[in-house]
């Protein structure tokens, strides 16, 4: 799964989905259903952040406007949320993918989201214990400094 989520998309073929959205917003003044969602995988599979948060906003927007592909949908934004380590709305898209079919790539997903959850956790505690630890010490310090 690791190698899934660190696959990015060839800059090429992101600038090609682009231009496509872009033309058929500029000649029609909308956006085709597939093309949204073309443009939307791509921008999910970015290096960059905002690139991927760009393509949950689609994909998100395309969920709503079209239940007919919300399964695609759903996965994409488990996807793209897992990417960008935002792991509590990636869980809820693995969990709402898994409710409406069984999928042995989410359940995957799913677990992957929750040993990284897991990990980010252990070290926020191991910073926040850190910070005890010194805060401590600096006032042990200074209560030995002031009995002299």
């Amino acid at each position: 799964m690791e190698e899934l989520l660190n696959d990015v998309v060839p800059q090429e073929d992101l600038e090609r989905f682009e231009r496509k959205y872009q033309q058929e917003n500029k000649v029609n003044g909308e956006v085709s259903i597939e093309t949204k969602f073309e443009y939307a995988c791509c921008l999910v599979r970015s290096r960059y952040t905002n690139d991927i948060r760009k393509g949950i906003m689609i994909l998100e927007d395309l969920a709503h406007v079209h239940p007919e592909g919300k399964r695609d949908y759903i996965y994409y934004l488990a996807f793209g949320n897992a990417r960008i380590k935002n792991y509590t709305e990636g869980l809820k898209y693995c969990r709402a993918f898994l409710d409406i079919e069984s999928n042995d790539q989410v359940r995957a997903l799913e677990e992957h989201i929750k040993k990284q959850s897991d990990k980010e956790v252990a070290k926020g505690m191991a910073v926040a214990g850190g910070a005890a630890l010194v805060l401590g010490s600096i006032i042990g310090l200074g209560i030995a400094m002031a009995r002299k």
